[in-house]
């Protein structure tokens, strides 16, 4: 028999804002326990993205949020960037991010649909989710260079081992959607990242280790040089 789904996803809107504050308590919350920070988000800024229908969110036949993420635009629209995506630690384990991913991700199709659709994450599951939707690793070159957007990684802990870097690289792996890939793989089929990601899951789970071992070794020894007596 099949299990009933006590929980229900939407486009947001104004009846939900009443969410935004516990919402906004538990993104703080989480970026502290993993160690890395995301842009501060205020309630009044999450309110303003649900009012503007631009933010998913998803209920408990109770009455909880159950989780939530939200759109921004970039570069004059050029780009989108599915952020503060987060799941009410009462409701984990039950496929919710992966359900909240898919909507948002549908969601920033169908209101700008020749955007590239972006992202910047630490976690193995968020880029197996990311490769199932068709995003793929690209350099941060390729992302948007709007000022205000990594204005936003400040409040991460990793934010001088970006700048360290020049802004082309960190703990982060970025990743991209990019639409009018779609026609050219309809021409010339290309590989499946997805499928490629699923078949090597270990093998970037290492590299993704190796990579954060040698960017927090250089920033430690960078610390320490400056800490040196003169």
């Amino acid at each position: 028999m099949r299990e009933h789904n006590p929980f229900s996803i939407h486009v947001a809107e104004e009846k939900h804002t009443e969410y935004a504050a516990a919402i906004c308590l538990e993104m703080a919350e989480s970026a502290k326990l993993r160690g890395t920070g995301i842009a501060y988000r205020s309630p009044e800024y999450i309110i303003a993205k649900m009012q503007e229908g631009r933010a998913i969110i998803a209920l408990h036949l109770s009455g909880n949020w159950a989780g939530f993420c939200y759109i921004e635009t970039w570069s004059h629209g050029d780009f989108v960037a599915n952020s503060g995506l987060i799941v009410n630690p009462v409701y984990r384990k039950h496929g919710l991010a992966r359900a909240i991913k898919r909507r948002i991700f549908d969601l920033s199709r169908e209101k700008f649909p020749e955007s590239k659709i972006f992202g910047l994450t630490t976690g193995l599951a968020v880029m197996k989710i990311n490769s199932e939707l068709g995003y793929e690793p690209v350099t941060y070159a390729e992302l948007t260079q709007d000022q205000d957007f990594w204005k936003g990684c400040q409040s991460c802990v990793n934010y001088e081992i970006l700048m360290g870097k020049e802004r082309k690289n960190c703990l982060c792996t970025a990743m991209l959607f990019d639409p009018a890939e779609l026609v050219k793989d309809k021409v010339r089929p290309g590989r499946n990242f997805a499928e490629d990601f699923r078949k090597r899951y270990r093998l970037y789970e290492r590299w993704m280790r190796i990579k954060a071992y040698r960017l927090l070794k250089h920033s430690l020894l960078k610390e320490k040089r400056n800490n040196l007596p003169d």
